[in-house]
């Protein structure tokens, strides 16, 4: 939040609603606006959670639709499935030619 000017510009009174005072406006001191740089990192902080819940297969992502909280599960064990039967055929076939073939 910024300042306020409290009265005629030649009287130099700023107001600062944070701290509720009203104070001289003194050359020598700078103040900058943080409004803007806290809505960048408020924007950061959403994405630094989006980044920690993608590593739950359960946790909504930033930019999904809503009740797709369980696709990235549901894509792993169909996944985990497919590399289970395609492991599973590699060994049996290993082992059918290793012990005189199928002929």
């Amino acid at each position: 939040m910024g300042i306020v000017r409290a009265g005629p510009t030649d009287l130099h009174l700023v107001f600062d609603p944070l701290e509720g005072m009203i104070a001289e406006e003194r050359d020598d001191v700078v103040q900058f606006a943080l409004d803007p740089i806290m809505e960048q990192i408020e924007l950061l902080d959403k994405v630094a959670d989006d980044l920690v819940n993608s590593l739950a297969p359960d946790a909504p992502l930033l930019n999904t639709y809503k009740g797709r909280e369980g696709a990235s599960f549901m894509a792993g064990v169909y996944t985990n499935i497919w590399y289970g039967f395609i492991v599973g055929l590699i060994v049996a076939f290993v082992y059918v030619f290793a012990h005189g073939g199928a002929f």
